[in-house]
């Protein structure tokens, strides 16, 4: 994964690290001696460098990680693990919320994978994507997350073949996990008591042996889920 100078850890830059999967990312990469870099309207701990940004400004999204980039020496890898959800029937979300689904979940990933290609091309580095088992199985109520998650997957897919040769490329479909991912919705659309969820120090593992494969060596897809979890297959 690393092209970095001597004594210096790959530089992974990780979209909503301070929460959820991308903190568990953000730890990980730290404990395997690699220098994480966040985007995130939050601060995340420990002093890791970070840029404020509202990822559903895609503009400011690449504008923030063409400077965590500059700031940092160059990138050995992205993980767009940034996501948000507000479930609903279409005729009940708000037009504004609903773009903001996509725009966050879809658009944004792709403007920071744009942004970082060239630093990405000159390390021979790796992108992960996060989509969600709603990326490839369809449920009522959230159209906006699975028009966005189903785009990631097309995206990946495609980028992959693209990149073959000069940018590792990874899709990671996780299932639910236990983070504040669900806390903010309306009761009905929470997790039970008895739901089979993941831990997201586990996906975050996945997400860490693709980034340790050797170039030409790819880990093209994985489905990182709890063994019970009904989302999957």
């Amino acid at each position: 994964m690393s092209s970095s100078p001597p004594g210096a850890g790959p530089a992974v830059l990780v979209t909503g690290g301070s929460s959820g999967l991308g903190a568990a990312v953000v730890a990980a990469v730290a404990g395997s001696g690699g220098r994480p870099l966040v985007l995130d309207r939050h601060r995340p701990g420990d002093g890791v460098p970070w840029v404020e940004c509202d990822l559903a400004d895609t503009r400011a999204a690449e504008e923030a990680t063409r400077e965590l980039a500059e700031r940092s020496g160059g990138l050995d890898a992205v993980v767009t693990a940034a996501g948000m959800d507000v479930p609903g029937r279409l005729s009940d979300v708000p037009r504004d919320t609903w773009e903001r689904i996509v725009v966050v979940d879809l658009l944004a990933t792709v403007a920071v994978v744009r942004a970082a290609l060239p630093y990405l091309e000159a390390s021979r580095g790796n992108v992960v994507t996060v989509a969600s088992t709603l990326g490839v199985k369809a449920v009522g109520d959230a159209t906006a997350y699975c028009a966005a998650k189903f785009g990631v997957v097309g995206f990946t897919r495609s980028l992959a073949a693209e990149l073959a040769g000069s940018v590792g490329v990874t899709l990671v479909i996780p299932g639910g996990m236990r983070t504040a991912f669900f806390d903010d919705r309306d009761p009905q659309y929470r997790p039970g008591p008895d739901a089979k969820l993941n831990d997201p120090s586990d996906t975050a593992a996945a997400i860490m042996f693709a980034l340790s494969q050797p170039p030409g060596c790819a880990v093209r897809e994985m489905v990182v889920c709890a063994e019970q979890e009904t989302s999957y297959p």
